[in-house]
């Protein structure tokens, strides 16, 4: 197999027809150079140049051979420029796991600055649980994960991020749903019909969400259950029970419309982290983080619901 040294070396001499040309050009010595394309011609099997007295030319297979050089050289430079840009974060694949309640701001400004920023790189998003996000960055599957604080694990970082408040969000014909503008204790909703999010989904916001019930006095009626904030949503949309929600996620348009009401007392934070692998130096993951943490300071100044 040719190698790209051979390569360059090879098309130096095709290019000058001069071999003292060629080894200058190189910077290196005339013998060594002559030896190599010798070893080159005793490799191939076949005679690349013609030597006649001082004059250098290329024979027939020369000819054909330097088009192919050309192409290995030209490929072994576009791998160099690639390896560069991807050190330098400028290419790549970034892969993301998100929760559903992350995808608003900060987030979205931060993921249009990173690609206006980065156009060449590609961006994939994966709809995760704090859980399963957690292990798709251990195992290598996603690059970062945008996911509730959980207990440790060893071998990621967890970097705080966004602090949100609940909400209760209501039917649209709920008798509380009209005086959006007031805040209303969470009590009231003691005997109501609730739309509950299954444990398994995400087991430290469940019981995040458990515990702001109890701590305003009882235990919530959970007649309906759902796999995400969104599923969760729509069934109050259809009339079928109440719910709490992050601040931020109450903030978005959906398809099925809900009424809000901030509490009167809203003590308990929703909080979102980054999770990456502890000690990464990915550059990509770098930038990214950069400009989360930048967003999240932008949102904060603008007078978003930061919290912190």
């Amino acid at each position: 197999m040719i190698e790209v040294r051979q390569a360059r070396y090879f098309l130096a001499v095709a290019e000058t027809l001069h071999f003292g040309r060629a080894a200058e050009q190189l910077g290196m010595s005339q013998p060594p150079l002559s030896q190599a394309i010798q070893q080159l011609e005793r490799q191939l099997g076949a005679r690349l140049f013609d030597r006649t007295g001082r004059r250098v030319q290329l024979t027939e297979t020369g000819r054909a051979f330097a088009q192919e050089c050309r192409k290995l050289v030209a490929q072994a430079q576009q791998a160099h420029e690639v390896a560069a840009q991807a050190e330098a974060g400028l290419m790549g694949t970034l892969r993301m796991g998100v929760v559903t309640s992350a995808l608003s701001e900060p987030l979205l400004g931060a993921l249009a600055e990173f690609r206006r920023t980065r156009p060449r790189v590609e961006l994939r998003i994966t709809e995760v649980d704090t859980g399963t996000g957690q292990q798709a960055v251990v195992r290598h599957d996603i690059d970062i994960a945008v996911i509730r604080p959980s207990a440790p694990v060893r071998g990621l970082r967890m970097t705080p991020w966004r602090h949100d408040r609940f909400v209760i969000a209501l039917p649209e014909r709920h008798p509380l749903a009209q005086d959006t503008a007031e805040p209303v204790d969470l009590s009231r909703f003691a005997d109501e019909p609730w739309v509950w999010l299954n444990r398994e989904a995400s087991p430290d916001y469940h019981d995040q969400l458990m515990a702001a019930c109890r701590r305003a006095g009882f235990t919530p009626d959970a007649r309906h259950l759902a796999n995400s904030i969104l599923t969760q949503l729509a069934m109050v949309a259809c009339g079928l029970g109440v719910t709490l929600v992050p601040n931020a996620t109450a903030a978005r348009t959906f398809q099925h419309p809900a009424a809000y009401r901030q509490l009167t007392d809203p003590a308990d934070l929703v909080e979102l982290s980054l999770v990456t692998r502890a000690g990464t130096r990915e550059p990509l993951v770098q930038e990214f983080l950069r400009i989360a943490r930048a967003a999240r300071h932008g949102a904060s100044g603008a007078g978003g619901n930061d919290g912190a």
